[in-house]
């Protein structure tokens, strides 16, 4: 995403003009894994050339390409989504959001206040399978409402079949009380939305919904911002939302000196992700001292901190083994935090209500394994 490697280098300009992180002068190396495996694998043995002392602010579908190498170089790895298992499985793997799993379990809270009956369309893949788990997780931790699972194909153009049945498992052909459809396709989440625009004609639409990463600030700017299909739309995502004050520093950054930069967008959670990645990484330089800054020091840090500030962006932040989440599948997750946003007027807020954030550990403990 070139958010993440624009944000990575204003980071690198700013804080090199401040004198570097605890007096160490900060170099930012960027990789292009092309979303392949053997470009993952060729950009981690690219951080172990370069004697990265970390690798930060991204994300990768081929973790087990890329982490075999970080972890024979002792190199930690600061950030991700989850969007494959070793991201929250690797001891060299220390996250800063819930990934995908936080998100939906997230997503099942919100949607559980708003709807009596809910369709989830996800990818027909393995990674999708435990989608419905997780949602219906959060669903029934509120109240006793089970999605109805509609596969996908991941690539496809046209989501015409999977709307139509969005439609009846929600009830439009009965009076069954307020149905919600919730779409977690990535990229091709915008294409389902406008699928579903076109099949669903009836006066009294179904509440739509989505999570960070299959909808976006910029997403809903190019689909027509007021006018946008995803107006009125619930999101649940990681962190507050970009107008929140909490993000002004980063805001100011970017405007001073992602110069020349392309994609360092304030508002995209790549970017957000990125700053707080980095920002985790500056705090345990700091904490370093007069020690080494070396990846196996840095990685020792890591472990044993007592906690890492992200400016409130997130709840401080620590990996000792007992901050870790008894979460099943997911044994590196520390940070469960999820926002509840909304579409409104072109631009995601937060949330009208008195729960702009809540906790998913407790959901995701009781959540069965896939």
């Amino acid at each position: 995403m070139g958010g993440m490697t624009s944000m990575a280098r204003a980071y690198e300009r700013w804080v090199n003009s401040k004198g570097g992180i605890n007096g160490h002068k900060l170099r930012v190396v960027t990789c292009n894994e092309h979303n392949t495996a053997s470009g993952a694998a060729d950009c981690a043995r690219k951080a172990v050339s370069e004697k990265a002392v970390a690798v930060v602010g991204s994300y990768s579908q081929h973790g087990r390409a890329f982490m075999a190498p970080l972890e024979a170089a002792g190199i930690p790895f600061i950030g991700g989504y989850g969007v494959s298992p070793e991201e929250f499985q690797s001891t060299l793997s220390f996250p800063v959001n819930g990934g995908q799993p936080a998100l939906l379990a997230g997503a099942g809270h919100q949607l559980a206040r708003a709807c009596d009956q809910v369709a989830l369309v996800r990818p027909d893949t393995l990674a999708g399978d435990s989608m419905p788990v997780l949602l219906n997780a959060g669903l029934k931790a509120t109240r006793q409402v089970e999605a109805s699972d509609i596969r996908a194909a991941e690539d496809a153009g046209d989501y015409g079949p999977q709307a139509r049945e969005a439609l009846v498992e929600t009830g439009r052909t009965k009076d069954r009380g307020k149905g919600c459809v919730t779409a977690v396709l990535g990229a091709r989440t915008e294409t389902f939305f406008d699928s579903f625009r076109r099949v669903d004609q009836t006066q009294k639409r179904p509440q739509i919904a989505s999570v960070l990463g299959s909808v976006s600030q910029a997403l809903v700017d190019r689909t027509g911002g007021k006018e946008s299909p995803f107006e009125g739309a619930l999101v649940t995502g990681w962190y507050p939302v970009a107008t929140d004050p909490l993000w002004e520093q980063m805001r100011k950054v970017v405007a001073e000196y992602a110069f020349g930069e392309d994609g360092a967008d304030p508002a995209d959670d790549g970017t957000q992700t990125t700053w707080i990645a980095y920002t985790v990484l500056s705090g345990i330089v700091k904490q370093l001292g007069g020690e080494d800054v070396t990846a196996r020091n840095v990685a020792r840090a890591l472990n044993r901190s007592e906690g890492v500030s992200t400016g409130g962006l997130t709840p401080d932040l620590r990996w000792r083994f007992q901050d870790l989440r008894a979460v099943g599948g997911y044994p590196r997750l520390v940070n469960a935090r999820v926002s509840f946003q909304a579409v409104q007027a072109g631009r995601l807020v937060a949330q009208p209500g008195d729960l702009p954030t809540m906790d998913m550990t407790q959901t995701l403990e009781a959540a069965p394994r896939a």
